[in-house]
């Protein structure tokens, strides 16, 4: 494996924005890249995620390793020290918007996959550099399973380079209290959605959720309030919606999560809608992608021998891995979560790099992440 290479890549790659649904200039980087390091098959898919193909020289299964190129934004408020878009180097860490989640990872993906010895491999290696991840978890990925069809995923999301063996889920909950207009002098003769609301918001404070001893409490998180009509003049708020991130668990459903606001104590006079939201977005290729905001947890077994495999293949390389789980929501919604296919994570960097000021990625950590890689696909395909 070049290093020297891979490192460059990743700056590469850092260098170029790419925001969900604006990730054509770092597709087509990482395509070349693929087809320059020897890839057997590339391409790019409807959704502008770009697939590439090692094949072993024996019959085997299929390992495919996700990462998606689509960043978060440069928030306003504090400046960054380094340039976001920089991909400088200091003190042995790499510096910018999408380093540690998640070019960094895809970049390791990338290279340790074209470093395999093929003559000792049964089956074949996948890379998916996936689109539309940080607004619709698991779409994108879903169209790459639907054509390789893998029979592992590996999920490059920061773990600190441990494995894990599962993840919170995430659901966005849209509430709407309906109240009834009347002239703001005489509030009496309407109804105030606004106020019906602060009850719902109380009630919902009041809601008892549940704790898995993996991946964690499940959260319900208030987003944003808007009433209407807005501005109001001289009227009573009608309307009044909201917006929770609901942090899921496993096993918990749609039904378990919107029937928790509805039938909680005390709000039987209100006016309440509670639903699932639904998101559209546009890949840059132009193809929509519609679709509910529920994905769901996932938790694999401890013993189960992916996992097992994984870690041990790790560890004997090198990187001292322990078994954990993500807090937040990846694209193993998709793949553990409703495709049921065996998952595990592992990446370099920590959950905490994510969409920060200043997002780093420690050079060693890259390293490691490809040598980490490679392990876990040996252990799955050595003849």
């Amino acid at each position: 494996m070049d290093t020297h290479r891979l490192i460059t890549f990743a700056q590469e790659l850092v260098r170029l924005p790419s925001l969900s649904g604006e990730e054509r200039s770092v597709a087509d980087r990482v395509q070349s890249e693929m087809e320059a390091l020897g890839f057997d098959r590339v391409w790019m898919d409807a959704n502008g995620s770009v697939v590439g193909v090692i094949e072993g020289a024996h019959d085997g299964k299929t390992i495919l390793l996700d990462a998606h190129i689509d960043t978060v934004g440069i928030s306003p408020g504090a400046p960054w020290v380094h340039d976001p878009f920089g991909a400088v180097i200091e003190n042995g860490a790499m510096y910018g918007r999408g380093v540690a989640d998640m070019k960094g990872a895809l970049a390791a993906m990338v290279h340790a996959a074209a470093a395999l010895d093929r003559a000792a491999l049964a089956g074949r290696v996948v890379v998916s550099a996936s689109t539309l991840e940080e607004v619709l978890e698991g779409v994108a990925l879903r169209a790459v399973m639907e054509t390789t069809q893998p029979d592992f995923v590996v999920i490059g999301e920061s773990t600190d380079l441990n494995l894990s063996r599962g993840g919170r889920g995430r659901a966005e909950v849209h509430l709407t209290t309906i109240g009834r207009p009347s002239h703001s002098s005489a509030p009496h003769l309407g109804r105030n959605a606004v106020l019906d609301m602060m009850r719902v918001i109380a009630a919902i404070e009041q809601i008892e959720l549940g704790v898995d001893p993996v991946v964690g409490p499940a959260i319900f998180a208030l987003t944003d309030i808007v009433s209407e009509p807005y501005p109001g003049h001289s009227v009573i708020p009608s309307i009044c919606k909201v917006t929770y991130d609901r942090r899921l668990l496993p096993g918990e459903t749609a039904t378990d999560v919107l029937s928790a606001v509805t039938d909680a104590p005390g709000l039987a006079d209100i006016q309440l809608r509670a639903e699932i939201g639904v998101g559209e977005y546009t890949a840059f290729t132009g193809v929509k992608q519609r679709s509910e905001k529920f994905f769901p947890a996932w938790l694999m077994p401890e013993g189960d021998p992916f996992v097992t495999a994984s870690l041990a293949a790790l560890n004997a390389a090198g990187v001292p891995a322990r078994l954990t789980a993500y807090r937040f929501c990846t694209n193993a919604a998709y793949s553990a979560g409703v495709a049921h296919i065996p998952t595990v994570g592992f990446g370099p960097a920590t959950e905490a790099d994510a969409h920060v000021i200043d997002e780093r990625l420690k050079i060693d950590d890259l390293l490691a992440a490809a040598k980490g890689y490679r392990a876990i696909i040996e252990s799955v395909l050595s003849r």
